[in-house]
């Protein structure tokens, strides 16, 4: 038998972060978590920020154990990837130094900047150049509150470089800005994709910090001598993934291309991104009016999806009850949703003030009380509410992307660790329609290191990348077992989400 192949994959989110060693063999994958570390954002006087260093010094623990659990289980470590949410980035000087800390994306200074560039170029011209979703913490809007700020880092940064690529950065000592990762940032042209340094200019930005964009899967070289020496590890490659965990996430969707069915894809998890793999953009005023976005995919495919603010909601539920004493696990909020009422209380995902952290028992409180709906007020009351509302944000999503592509969609893949909920996953079955085939939940790791092996040329495509996938894991489908009743409430959710709530 030969030897398993090994490919570390970093998983950052929004929350926390692991560490993933994935080893092939024989056209199968394994995951083995490493370690697992919290990944929280801090107020500081000038801002929201990640530690990145503190971050940084998490990754360099996993390697040191990865390299130890390779050793001590004959695995052939290969290389390393980091993936992670989209947007946040830091900006690299002269020296190769960190021009202070990363802001992260839910900085209150964000939507103002967006609305000056509005003001500035207008709606249609910055969809046209970029075809990326209108989001007020998009790395373009960060990069005008950024300058009007503080102007001095921008001016001098040699290198712009999202938080992947800082790391990236850190374990091989070359800067690189990535595709998927890139693509995020409402600055590069969806047909090109290449930076949309016109657009940049438009908005009085620098863009001398914006290099050559590298395809996922592209090599940057070892990790360097003080790396491998600190981590007590062989100098491995640095493999860049699709290093938008969102990238790796799709890239890992167990469709079997032979397939005539029309599919779509949910990544569920802090959000939900749902939609469908194109091979050429969709940049159109009914996309733009819909709000679907044009990101970078692994081999260069086109995720043409929508932002939905996702289990955030029920985050945000058990939040506050650990605030209030109150410890509830999901398991316990999703066993208490389902003995409540249907329907007692539905909400607009989208509302703005549910995007923002704290207090979302009473931000919900008051959504009730505007609409005249009863509040909610038991720990399930209030997770239906949130589960209930995301089903009819996925049936209304994908209700749009069938007309954006005029076809039909006949089964939803739902990967990330949201497919975990099953009763989530029998809502959205219910409101949407679809066969829903659910798994793998590690899907981000999964693509992550699958990437990384083709671009070491020991898997040949995103097809046989699939394979793999399917041969792997267990899969789990569900069928419409009630959409009648989600039907029923449809016009009643569009009311709501059209009602004039503060």
């Amino acid at each position: 038998m030969s030897q398993p192949l090994g490919y570390i994959a970093f998983d950052l989110g929004a929350e926390s972060g692991r560490t993933i060693l994935a080893t092939l063999q024989n056209d199968k994958l394994e995951l083995h978590e490493i370690n697992r570390f919290l990944n929280l954002p801090q107020h500081t006087p000038d801002g929201y920020h990640w530690a990145i260093i503190e971050t940084w010094r998490h990754l360099q623990d996993g390697l040191r154990k990865a390299a130890q659990f390779a050793r001590e289980n004959n695995i052939k470590l290969v290389s390393l990837g980091v993936d992670t949410w989209g947007v946040d980035f830091g900006l690299i000087g002269d020296s190769g130094q960190l021009l202070g800390l990363p802001f992260a994306y839910r900085d209150d200074r964000n939507p103002p900047a967006m609305q000056k560039a509005f003001d500035t170029l207008g709606k249609k011209t910055i969809y046209d150049a970029t075809g990326i979703q209108f989001m007020p913490f998009n790395s373009l809007f960060q990069l005008v509150a950024q300058k009007d700020a503080e102007s001095s880092a921008i001016d001098n940064a040699k290198h712009m470089l999202f938080m992947p690529d800082i790391l990236h950065y850190f374990f091989s000592g070359k800067p690189a800005n990535e595709a998927t990762i890139a693509s995020t940032s409402q600055m590069v042209d969806p047909t090109t994709g290449k930076w949309a340094t016109d657009l940049v200019k438009q908005l009085n930005l620098p863009s001398q910090f914006l290099t050559d964009i590298l395809p996922a899967g592209s090599t940057l070289g070892p990790i360097t001598k003080r790396v491998a020496e600190q981590c007590n590890c062989d100098p491995i490659q640095v493999i860049i993934p699709g290093s938008h965990d969102t990238a790796s996430a799709i890239a890992a969707v167990p469709v079997d291309s032979s397939s005539t069915e029309n599919w779509a894809y949910l990544s569920s998890g802090t959000w939900s991104l749902m939609g469908a793999e194109l091979d050429n953009p969709v940049v159109s005023d009914q996309a733009r009016e819909a709000s679907f976005t044009n990101e970078r995919g692994v081999e260069d495919k086109i995720r043409f999806l929508k932002n939905i603010a996702g289990l955030w909601l029920v985050q945000e539920v058990r939040r506050d009850y650990l605030a209030k004493g109150s410890e509830f696990n999901y398991i316990e909020l999703t066993d208490a949703a389902k003995e409540c009422e249907a329907f007692r209380t539905i909400i607009n995902p989208s509302h703005a003030p549910f995007a923002s952290p704290n207090n979302m028992h009473q931000k919900i409180a008051d959504f009730a009380t505007q609409t005249g709906q009863p509040i909610p007020e038991t720990p399930g009351q209030l997770t239906r509410a949130c589960l209930e509302s995301l089903a009819f944000a996925y049936r209304d999503t994908l209700k749009n992307l069938e007309k954006l592509l005029g076809k039909s969609i006949n089964v939803l893949h739902i990967v990330g660790g949201g497919g975990k909920n099953e009763l989530l996953n029998q809502m959205t079955a219910d409101a949407t329609g679809c066969k829903v085939i659910v798994g793998p939940t590690e899907a981000t790791a999964t693509g992550n290191a699958l990437t990384q092996a083709i671009g070491n040329g020991d898997i040949k495509d995103l097809a046989q990348l699939r394979q793999v996938v399917r041969n792997s894991f267990e899969l789990e489908t569900f069928t419409p077992q009630n959409p009648e009743a989600y039907d029923a409430q449809a016009d009643r959710y569009d009311n709501l989400c059209n009602a004039p709530v503060k």
